[in-house]
């Protein structure tokens, strides 16, 4: 066994490239769940001694130990939002806001595009992407029966739109949850920076699709006057937990646009928020809706990506991209949005965004935050939006095919991936522009 360690203690850089590389193949193929994979891999380094397995060594505090390489902020702040989540869910406050958007439209299929697309994008900076769709998806069927036309339309619309609307917030997407805690950078930066550009490319994408599905987007005087006159009575379940939840809510989201001022982490924001919504629910029943799976997925990662950077990998990556960027800050952040577009569409956003951010943070500190400070806006614009290339690129795209699937109307992978390609390269395009100006003119 200590030959074993030996061996791997002398070629950690190796052994930690090779965990990291197996890992994001058995991740994009999907034979495994991704969550056995990331804690397999996890395993496998601390069993190696890649990472430190002990708190301290005789008496002295190991730096190396596994547990420092957990972004606790990240794993906290992603708990706490999927309580709160769950529990506004029960009170019918989601369907409420989407019904009554609806009946504004008169049945217009042109107009409900919008509106969908606009909830869900505005629910997307919000809450998790897949939250958002497993809300939406629902109402959309019934609109799509109601009016007799293909639902289609509708679903790969609200793909896009989650994505995109993900994006502009610091809680609207994992991987800005992930560069927000690297970077240091508050919920109120996400918003100054990001909320306009992305409201820009939102509304150009909706146009473009509105576009692409005109033919379809038809109905009869007779169909649109039934969703005009909805009855949306009875979509709030609880008044008292609506109360409650949209108190909490507002209280969280305030906590986290005040960071700047309060200094209280986002994280402990939303983790008083949730316990004081636990207050009067049964934990046990609200702690099956976590979706502990991601938790521990996340958990396992930083461990994988740990042990790479502990053997000096990130450092290797950081050095070669200024290397082949010639030191050029602006052709570095591009490459950097247009690289994290196009493999966040291939591979989960997540694992590539938690890889990618210890090597910014490496760039930041040989060459200044100022030189790097582009480059995080350029990763979750570029991992955020390059979920849109394919319908396997974010967890919510996976979520609404499967289910439009189950219901009869398949979204086929290549004919989505025209509709995807085109969307992203539109977004990566509009965000090269915003970067060039904002940051690096």
């Amino acid at each position: 066994m200590e030959s074993i360690l030996a061996f791997a203690q002398s070629n950690a850089l190796i052994i930690s490239t090779a965990i990291l590389i197996f890992a994001y193949i058995f991740i994009a193929t999907e034979k495994i769940p991704k969550v056995t994979i990331a804690l397999s891999g996890a395993s496998i380094t601390l069993l190696l001694g890649l990472l430190g397995q002990f708190q301290k060594i005789d008496g002295i505090a190991d730096k190396f130990y596994f547990v420092n390489y957990v972004d606790w902020n990240v794993i906290f702040l992603l708990v706490s939002m999927m309580i709160i989540v769950s529990i506004a869910t029960r009170s019918g406050m989601f369907n409420w806001v989407a019904n009554e958007m609806l009946k504004k439209t008169k049945g217009h299929p042109k107009t409900i595009l919008f509106c969908l697309a606009l909830f869900t994008a505005v629910a997307s900076a919000f809450l998790d992407n897949v939250t958002t769709v497993i809300l939406i998806m629902p109402i959309t069927f019934v609109i799509a029966d109601e009016l007799d036309i293909n639902p289609i339309p509708f679903l790969i619309t609200e793909i896009l739109a989650s994505n995109i609307g993900g994006t502009a917030t610091l809680i609207g997407d994992p991987p800005n949850i992930i560069i927000g805690s690297a970077a240091g950078l508050s919920f109120m930066d996400f918003v100054n920076e990001l909320t306009g550009i992305v409201a820009v490319i939102l509304l150009v994408v909706i146009g473009v699709m509105t576009f692409w599905f005109r033919k379809h987007l038809h109905t009869t005087p007779e169909k649109m006057a039934l969703v005009a006159n909805m009855d949306n009575s009875n979509s709030i379940k609880d008044k008292g937990l609506l109360i409650r939840s949209l108190l909490v809510l507002g209280l969280v989201i305030l906590g986290f646009v005040t960071h700047d001022i309060t200094h209280i982490q986002t994280s402990v924001c939303a983790m008083a928020g949730a316990s004081i919504l636990l207050l009067f629910e049964k934990p046990a029943d609200i702690f099956n809706d976590v979706e502990w799976s991601t938790i521990f997925f996340f958990i396992g990662l930083f461990i994988i990506i740990g042990g790479f950077e502990k053997a000096g990998g990130i450092e290797i990556m950081a050095k070669w991209l200024l290397d082949v960027t010639g030191g050029s800050q602006s052709l570095a952040s591009m490459v950097i949005l247009w690289g994290s577009g196009v493999l966040s569409g291939i591979i989960d956003n997540i694992p590539y965004t938690a890889t990618m951010t210890p090597m910014i943070g490496e760039i930041a500190a040989k060459q200044g935050a100022a030189f790097a400070a582009p480059m995080w806006w350029c990763l979750s614009l570029g991992a955020c939006l390059g979920g849109n290339l394919t319908i396997i690129g974010a967890a919510a795209n996976v979520i609404v095919s499967e289910t439009s699937a189950a219901k009869g109307h398949t979204i086929e992978f290549m004919k989505y991936l025209k509709y995807g390609m085109t969307c992203m390269i539109i977004s990566l395009a509009l965000s090269s522009v915003y970067v060039w100006l904002r940051f690096l003119h």
